[in-house]
């Protein structure tokens, strides 16, 4: 073990050659965290706004059984495929782009680099947009006021790397967790019990199509598990922290959408803390809401830029804040719809890292060198997991496209060896 996570010669080069965000290096263990910061990390990270409007959309779609079996299976779903990358970024101590380059080659590792960077500096703006129009409508100001103001404050921290991520987690969590309950219960009340708040509008989905929505919701996401992993100190602290994290946070905020959303018909929590009186709190938890979140996709954007430019982690953080401030409105109003096609190119890029890991362990050993510039199977893998995804009509369509992309890898590989 002391192999793979770094021995004496590396902590002897470390003030020479690495950051704190070790953007191009694996985390030696001197670095690491223990379970309390990671999980606080990685549940902040799954505190998305989205997700409560998904939650609406299955409390609208479904009585209570079929919610509670949705969340359940497409939890367990969610939680294997991250849990798995959640022990690759622990064990070898490298970032989703790192691992990349042994999985796609030294160059090829530019295509995931590029997909999930364009991807989550995307989502970046369109956050800070999730914040400031309703903000600005409550609050009566101009929204490019608040778009500046949270873009400064997000990239900020997030500049800071995963101090800072452990920072607004410590902050954030406990305030959504307190005041999304207390917004659930009271709905709950008011509405007569969950049974009569779910049965006012359910049966326009099952639970495959339900199931497939919880997965589908966080899974693109949940492929930059290895960037914030990475800095666990044990795997076990990476998994369970993971598996724990994407597990309750993803239910917690489907809850809150669910219950809220099928009792106000709204499909958002900001939107029914105000239709239940509770204004303030509404903007509290809407700006740590998408905060951590937030901050998180900054952090995975900029880890990319840095291994397609080999430029630092931090002045990419930069640049990758200043892109999704300056274009969040226009992202906002305009762009949802591509990032939801990007999204389905995202998840084969984990199912492929995840099984050329298994199948190649030396190849991500401590001190090991990317073998090759291309990995020709992996990058086919994502283009067909990626048209699968996207154009299949039948599943899941995050999970066919890694099968797709798995398929197409193991066919190159074979044919590679005859």
């Amino acid at each position: 073990m002391e192999g793979v996570l770094g021995g004496k010669a590396q902590h002897q080069e470390q003030p020479q050659t690495v950051d704190h965000d070790f953007s191009l290096e694996s985390v030696p263990m001197s670095a690491r965290k223990a379970f309390i910061p990671m999980f606080f990390i990685m549940l902040g990270f799954t505190f998305f706004s989205a997700s409560m409007s998904v939650g609406a959309k299955l409390g609208n779609g479904l009585d209570l059984s079929g919610f509670v079996w949705s969340i359940l299976l497409g939890g367990v779903l969610l939680g294997a495929y991250t849990g798995v990358l959640g022990y690759i970024g622990s064990d070898t101590g490298l970032s989703l782009d790192l691992l990349a380059q042994r999985s796609f080659g030294r160059y090829g590792s530019y295509l995931p680099s590029a997909l999930i960077s364009f991807t989550q500096i995307g989502w970046f703006g369109v956050g800070i947009a999730m914040f400031a129009v309703p903000a600005a409508e409550l609050l009566h100001v101009s929204p490019v006021v608040l778009v500046a103001a949270a873009g400064i404050c997000m990239t900020s921290s997030a500049y800071f790397g995963i101090k800072g991520l452990e920072v607004v987690s410590y902050i954030s969590v406990p305030l959504i967790a307190v005041l999304g309950i207390y917004s659930m219960v009271t709905a709950t009340v008011q509405g007569g019990g969950l049974e009569a708040i779910f049965s006012q509008s359910a049966g326009s989905l099952t639970v495959f199509s339900g199931i497939g929505l919880v997965i589908g919701s966080f899974v693109s996401g949940g492929t930059a598990t290895p960037n914030f992993t990475r800095f666990a100190k044990t795997n076990k602290i990476a998994v369970i922290s993971t598996v724990v994290a994407f597990f309750l946070g993803n239910t917690l905020m489907f809850a809150f959408g669910a219950v809220g959303g099928a009792f106000t018909g709204k499909d958002d929590i900001f939107y029914v803390m105000i239709a239940q009186g509770l204004a303030l709190p509404a903007l509290v938890v809407l700006g740590a809401n998408i905060w951590t979140t937030n901050d998180n996709a900054l952090y995975t954007s900029g880890l990319g830029l840095s291994n397609i430019t080999k430029i630092r982690k931090r002045p990419m953080v930069l640049v990758a804040g200043v892109v999704g401030t300056v274009t969040a409105l226009w992202l906002y109003n305009n762009f949802v719809g591509w990032l939801n096609f990007l999204n389905a190119t995202l998840p084969p890029v984990g199912a492929l890292i995840a099984l050329d890991f298994f199948r190649h362990r030396k190849d991500y050993a401590q001190g090991s060198e990317v073998a090759t510039n291309f990995n020709w199977g992996s990058i086919l893998g994502v283009v067909a997991g990626a048209l699968v995804g996207n154009y299949l009509p039948v599943g899941i369509a995050s999970v066919n496209a890694m099968i797709a992309a798995c398929i197409c890898y193991l066919i190159a590989e074979m044919a590679g060896k005859k």
